[in-house]
Formats: C-alpha cells, sequence, structure tokens
C-alpha cells in the first residue's frame, strides 16, 4: 500500500513537471507580425497544367504572416528579412488534390501551416492576410507555336535566318491560331553578335502577363547585315588648302591638273556628317615637302591629296570617301621678288 502511495506522488511529480517546462516553453515563444511573404506556384510538378493565382493569373501572389516560435529561430527570420531574404511557399497544385481543370479556393492559413520549411525551422504560422486565394487550373495540349524574335525594348525585329521557325509546346487547349506564338529576345549585343553568326536561345511562351514557361527546344537566329546609316552625297566644289612649311615661302604652287583636284568629291555620310564637311574651311589638302623645291626639275610633282574628314566621324563611321582619291600634279614656281 506504501509503495503504490509513492509510485503515485512520482507520477503526480513527473505530470507536474511536464506541465511547467511545457508552460515554459510555450511562454519562450515570440512573435512576428504582419511580415511579408509570397506564394509561388510550383511549375515543374505539374507540366500539363497552367496554373495561376486569383483573377490576374499570376504565378505568384504576395500576402503577409504573423510567425510565432523559439526566440532563436524568430531572431534568424527576422534577420533574412531585414537582409532583403522573403519567405516563399511553394505551392503544388496537384498536392492539394487540384489537378483537373477549373477554378478552386485555397484556404491560405491551413496551406501556410503545412509548409515542411517553417516546420523544420520550429516557427509557426498564427495568421495571414488575406485568408483565401483562388487558384485557376487550364488543361495543356501539345500545339505548333511559329517563333517571333523580339529586341530588349519587345519590339518586333526581323531576322534572316530562325532554325526551326516552328516549335511544339504545352499551351492552353482553348488558344486559337493567332495565339499561337513562342519568342525569343535578344539583347543589343546578342543582335549585333547574330549579324555575323546564329545565336542560340531557348524560346518561351507568354500565358498571361507577367507568367512565362521556357520551351525547351533551341532554336538558331542570324540576323541580316546593319543596315549603313550613310547615304551617297556629292561635294560639288572642293576648297583646297595647301600646306607648306616656312622654307617655301617664296614659292608659288602651280597646278597641272587644277579642275580634278577642285572638282566634285563623292562621299558616303550620315546627313549630319555630310552638313559637317561640307562647312569645313577645306575638303581638300595637298602637302607640299621642303624637298620638293627642285629648281632644276621641269617635272610635275604628284601628290594623292588628302581629304579632310573630322577625324571623330571618321572613327564613328559616319563619314568615308567614295571614290578613287585624286592626285594633284604640281610644282613650284618662285615668286618675282
Amino acid at each position: 500500500m506504501l509503495r503504490k502511495m509513492k509510485l503515485g506522488k512520482i507520477s503526480l511529480v513527473v505530470f507536474i513537471t511536464v506541465l511547467i517546462w511545457v508552460w515554459a516553453d510555450l511562454e519562450l515563444d515570440e512573435e512576428l507580425s504582419d511580415k511579408p511573404a509570397v506564394v509561388i506556384i510550383d511549375k515543374s510538378s505539374t507540366p500539363s497544367l497552367w496554373v495561376s493565382l486569383n483573377e490576374d493569373k499570376s504565378d505568384e501572389f504576395d500576402i503577409r504572416v504573423t510567425l510565432s516560435g523559439p526566440h532563436g529561430a524568430v531572431s534568424e527570420t527576422n534577420r533574412k528579412l531585414r537582409t532583403g531574404e522573403r519567405l516563399e511557399f511553394d505551392f503544388d497544385a496537384s498536392a492539394e488534390n487540384m489537378k483537373e481543370p477549373g477554378t478552386y479556393p485555397l484556404a491560405l492559413l491551413g496551406f501556410l501551416r503545412k509548409d515542411k520549411h517553417i516546420r523544420r525551422s520550429g516557427l509557426k504560422v498564427k495568421s495571414c492576410e488575406p485568408e483565401q486565394l483562388l487558384v485557376n487550373v487550364v488543361a495543356l495540349e501539345k500545339k505548333t507555336l511559329t517563333i517571333r524574335c523580339l529586341g530588349e525594348d519587345q519590339i518586333s525585329i526581323e531576322p534572316d535566318i530562325i532554325d526551326p521557325p516552328q516549335v511544339d509546346a504545352l499551351v492552353p487547349e482553348y488558344w486559337g491560331f493567332e495565339k499561337l506564338a513562342a519568342y525569343v529576345e535578344l539583347r543589343r549585343s546578342e543582335i549585333d553578335q547574330a549579324r555575323s553568326e546564329p545565336v542560340v536561345k531557348k524560346p518561351y511562351v507568354v500565358f498571361s502577363e507577367g507568367q512565362t514557361r521556357e520551351i525547351p527546344t533551341v532554336v538558331r537566329i542570324k540576323m541580316p547585315p546593319e543596315e549603313d546609316p550613310r547615304k551617297p552625297y556629292t561635294i560639288k566644289n572642293a576648297r583646297l588648302g595647301v600646306i607648306f612649311s616656312p622654307l617655301l615661302k617664296g614659292y608659288d604652287v602651280v597646278l597641272e591638273n587644277e579642275p580634278q583636284v577642285m572638282g566634285p568629291i563623292a562621299i558616303r555620310a550620315t546627313p549630319a556628317a555630310q552638313q559637317v564637311y561640307e562647312n569645313t574651311t577645306y575638303q581638300v589638302l595637298l602637302e607640299i615637302y621642303d624637298s620638293d623645291r627642285n629648281p632644276e626639275s621641269t617635272e610635275f610633282i604628284r601628290r594623292t591629296l588628302v581629304y579632310n574628314f573630322p577625324e571623330d566621324l571618321v572613327r564613328s563611321g559616319q563619314i568615308a570617301l567614295d571614290q578613287q582619291p585624286v592626285e594633284a600634279r604640281f610644282k613650284l614656281k618662285p615668286l618675282s621678288p
């Protein structure tokens, strides 16, 4: 009888001790109130379905949650949130028994509380806002899509070659012919590269604004050569400048072919570059060297003209000569005292 009483007392003491520890543990729980989080559709779990959230048919939705848990777990989560990380909850439609086309209400709190990452961290979801989401499930079927190319500004561009020009992909079964397109987006550097060699890209299909799905088939894009922004122009009457040193101060330059030297100049230039060149003081230059001074010679000296294009326009490819350079024929004649 005495032994039974002792066992009963021991059991009572153990029970009370456990209650004290449980109560103490609950008292130690801290709360993380009204924090941002996001529900993200897990696309890999249902490749034959298009799953989206609410009326805007997005593949992720921002929510607010209040969490509770031990001090260490709450502090670590709060630290991650302050550094820019966010709480993410992956939504698997098949795990929620949403495998058939239709619209389903999702009780958000119950879904969040089942999240394995939250449970592993020791945290609990106490509340959330909103309380419910709508899940849209659309059946997909394989259809042939035409590849279209876009630039960074989302404006359509026309390549020389798209190989293959069409791909098969899973899209909503109700899509008509006018929507059967897949897109390849090229950055500026890729467009430039594709002018010399094909660029390999994976196309994507747009289900709704902001929701896309990549197609595993790769396509090769080759762009046409860049169109030359320069146009042909003719400078009708070239102005000639003669360059010589002070040692030739007492000499005059006699041109044998002046009509050719100061004749029209054919150039290729942008409109702005053409205007700059036309307004230049001297369009062509003739360089005279000190060694050209030879009073005994009766032969004409031959020298190719220098076309006085502005250097910055030449470097940027905005202007170039569009004819064979003219060769001047001249003599140096001493001036009379």
